[in-house]
C-alpha cells in the first residue's frame, strides 16, 4: 500500500530534480548559448540557480567550512545557549514568530574591511575568509556581466549602477542553525526577500535547510558538495523592471546537525542611485527610482514583510511611515 506521504514526497523530489545547477565551465564551448539560457531562465522563473565549475579551489571552501564549524563551536556556541535561555527558548512550548534560531557574525568587505575587528578569530581562519571574499567578489562581477548579456545590456552595466561614487558594498553573513528540539515552533530564519543585489551563498552539503517559495511551494534548495547558491535582491528586481524577480526564502530548523551558511552579499554602494533600466523601462514603469541607501533605512525594519510594499513606498517617500518599520536588523 501507498504511504499518505508517498506522492507529496515523489513531488517534492521532482521540484528539487529540476532546480536549476549551472555548470559554469559550460561558458566555454559548444554548450555557452544553452548555459546562458538556462542562468536566463533561473533569473526569471526562479530567483535562484545554484553554481558548480566556478572557478573557487575546493580546498579553500573545505578550510572554510572547517574553520567556520570550529569558530561557532569555540567562540559561539556558549553565546547562542546563553541568548536561548535569555529568551525562554530552550523549551519551546508554543510557536514563536519574532525570533531566528541562528547564531551569526557579520564580515565586511567592501568599502571598508572589518576582518580585523571581529574577536576570537584565528590568524589562519581571517586569512581564509580575505582569500574567498576576494573570489567571491570577482566571481560576482562575472554574474553581474552574464545577466548584463541575458538582458541585453551593456557589459559592466549592472557593475557601474552598482559602484555609485565610493564602490558597492560587499559584505558577509556566517551563520549556523544548530539541530533544534521543535523544528515546527521556529523557523531557522524567516521568510524574506534580501534587499540588495547579488547573493552568493555557500551552504552546508550535508544538513539542509534553505526553501524558496515557488508557485505557491515551499521548495528546498538542494545541499550540492562544493556548489555556490545564487540568488537575486531587491535591487535586481528593480533595475530589470520587474524581468528578473527577487525570490521570498527561508531557513528550516532541522532536528539533527548544525547546517552551515556562509552568505555573501554583493550590493550597490550606499549612494548608487537605482532605477530600471532604460532599455528594459516601458512607458508605465511599475519599478521606483531611488537611493539604495533611503531603501535599506526602510528595509532594515520591514525586512520580513513583502517587498511589493517597500516599492511602493520608494516611489512616495512619505508612505514609507505607513509601513511601520520594526527594530532594525543587521543588513548590508
Amino acid at each position: 500500500l501507498l504511504q499518505p506521504n508517498t506522492f507529496k514526497e515523489e513531488r517534492e523530489m521532482e521540484k528539487n530534480i529540476k532546480f536549476p545547477v549551472v555548470d559554469l565551465s559550460k561558458l566555454i564551448g559548444e554548450e555557452r548559448d544553452q548555459t546562458m539560457a538556462l542562468i536566463n531562465d533561473a533569473c526569471e522563473n526562479w530567483g535562484f540557480f545554484e553554481i558548480v565549475n566556478h572557478g573557487l579551489p575546493h580546498d579553500l571552501m573545505d578550510n572554510v567550512e572547517k574553520m567556520t564549524k570550529e569558530h561557532y563551536k569555540i567562540s559561539m556556541e556558549q553565546k547562542f545557549n546563553d541568548m536561548l535561555k535569555s529568551k525562554g527558548l530552550e523549551n519551546l512550548e508554543r510557536e514563536v514568530e519574532d525570533v531566528d534560531w541562528e547564531s551569526t557574525f557579520y564580515l565586511r568587505h567592501l568599502p571598508q574591511s572589518n576582518l580585523y575587528d571581529i574577536p576570537d578569530m584565528s590568524d589562519e581562519y581571517r586569512t581564509a575568509m580575505k582569500d574567498f571574499g576576494k573570489r567571491l567578489e570577482n566571481l560576482a562581477e562575472d554574474l553581474l556581466d552574464l545577466l548584463c548579456e541575458n538582458l541585453g545590456l551593456e557589459k559592466g552595466y549592472l557593475k557601474k549602477v552598482f559602484h555609485g561614487t565610493k564602490g558597492p558594498t560587499f559584505g558577509t553573513k556566517v551563520s549556523n542553525y544548530p539541530a533544534c528540539p521543535k523544528p515546527e515552533m521556529i523557523k531557522g530564519l524567516r521568510a524574506h526577500t534580501d534587499a540588495g543585489g547579488i547573493i552568493l551563498l555557500f551552504q552546508d552539503d550535508k544538513v539542509s535547510g534553505l526553501q524558496l517559495l515557488k508557485d505557491g511551494d515551499w521548495i528546498d534548495v538542494p545541499p550540492l558538495n562544493h556548489s555556490i547558491v545564487i540568488n537575486l535582491g531587491d535591487q535586481l528586481e528593480v533595475i530589470t523592471n520587474g524581468r528578473y524577480k527577487s525570490v521570498m526564502h527561508r531557513v528550516v530548523t532541522q532536528k539533527e546537525g548544525n547546517r552551515m551558511s556562509i552568505a555573501s552579499f554583493y550590493n550597490p554602494g550606499s549612494d548608487a542611485e537605482i532605477s530600471p533600466a532604460s532599455s528594459l523601462a516601458c512607458k508605465e514603469t511599475e519599478y521606483p527610482s531611488f537611493v539604495f541607501d533611503d531603501y535599506m533605512k526602510l528595509y532594515a525594519g520591514v525586512k520580513f514583510q513583502p517587498k511589493e510594499p517597500r516599492f511602493e513606498a520608494m516611489k512616495n517617500a512619505n508612505a514609507v511611515t505607513e509601513l511601520n518599520p520594526t527594530a532594525a536588523v543587521e543588513t548590508f
